[in-house]
């Protein structure tokens, strides 16, 4: 069941997607031998409240959530929970954020060389403040510059969450190909409202809120399968994964990897299910390995 992503081994394909088991305070609940790695929670340099309640709404087969990157920033996450983190038995990768590619750039310099800091994972759905507001991910240009920020302050593999928030994700994701990714995570949450008809008003304060869950997955396959085609570095899939044959749906469109988060909200033991219904799959097949796993990747 291990799997390479570009130079990380991973001794399985399956990993807790960021924002779903905080800053590692999850992990007790789940059965580790089944995890692959972790990606925390967003960090910014500082602290970050959030938005305010109500921040998460349910909805027909997944959920809406406006947490607003709350986090207590990066000197308390290397004093709190990167030692915590250097005695783990998996990688931890930190989900990093920004209001401009300098703050990537200088994040990225603050935890390389952290012991527990495996990696990042750069969320590129923020918005850019040099640019009036313009989302980093919506852009290639900026995406690029972003991960190049990252790349030039650390040795340590750089992966990009792409947003589906775009006309081509091939395009943003050639772009942070080019920049230095190391592999790229394919994708994050949809944009998405829902109104209370007792109240008149959208259900969370900060109106929109990003939407996870299995509604998303044929859209998340598809954008996944997309981005895999348009480049040779790793892809990890993430978005609506609640079963094995989910993941094994992205594994066949291209990707290396996957992630699972809104699934764990309604069962802890998601991670362990999918890992293990993997492995069943592909025992009763006759697979020996991920590599034996066919795929559909037809390049232009």
């Amino acid at each position: 069941m291990s799997v390479s992503v570009g130079a990380v081994k991973l001794r399985g394909p399956v990993l807790a997607a960021s924002g779903t088991f905080g800053y590692g305070t999850e992990v007790p609940l789940l059965e580790r031998r089944a995890l692959g790695g972790m990606v925390s929670k967003g960090i910014f340099l500082r602290p970050r409240d959030g938005t305010a309640p109500p921040r998460i709404a349910e909805t027909p087969s997944g959920m809406l959530n406006a947490i607003g990157l709350q986090g207590p920033g990066v000197e308390a996450l290397i004093r709190d929970y990167a030692p915590r983190w250097a005695g783990w038995d998996f990688p931890v990768f930190v989900n990093i954020n920004g209001e401009s590619a300098a703050e990537y750039g200088e994040l990225a310099a603050r935890l390389d060389g952290v012991p527990g800091v495996a990696g990042f994972e750069i969320n590129i759905s923020c918005p850019n403040v040099d640019q009036g507001g313009l989302y980093f991910g919506n852009d290639p240009r900026a995406a690029a510059a972003v991960t190049e920020a990252v790349r030039r302050r650390t040795r340590l593999p750089v992966w990009v969450k792409l947003t589906p928030m775009v006309s081509d994700i091939g395009v943003i994701a050639r772009a942070v190909e080019a920049a230095g990714a190391d592999a790229l995570c394919a994708i994050n949450t949809f944009v998405g409202m829902s109104i209370d008809l007792n109240a008149y008003k959208p259900r969370l304060s900060f109106r929109t809120g990003g939407l996870s869950g299995p509604a998303i997955r044929p859209l998340a396959v598809h954008l996944a399968h997309q981005a895999a085609r348009a480049v040779r570095i790793p892809v990890i899939g993430i978005g609506g994964i609640a079963r094995a044959e989910d993941a094994l749906e992205f594994m066949v469109a291209g990707c290396a990897a996957v992630q699972v988060g809104t699934a764990t909200f309604a069962n802890p033991r998601a991670i362990a299910e999918v890992h293990d219904g993997i492995a069943s799959i592909f025992e009763s097949k006759g697979f020996s390995s991920l590599a034996d796993l066919p795929r559909y990747l037809p390049r232009d």
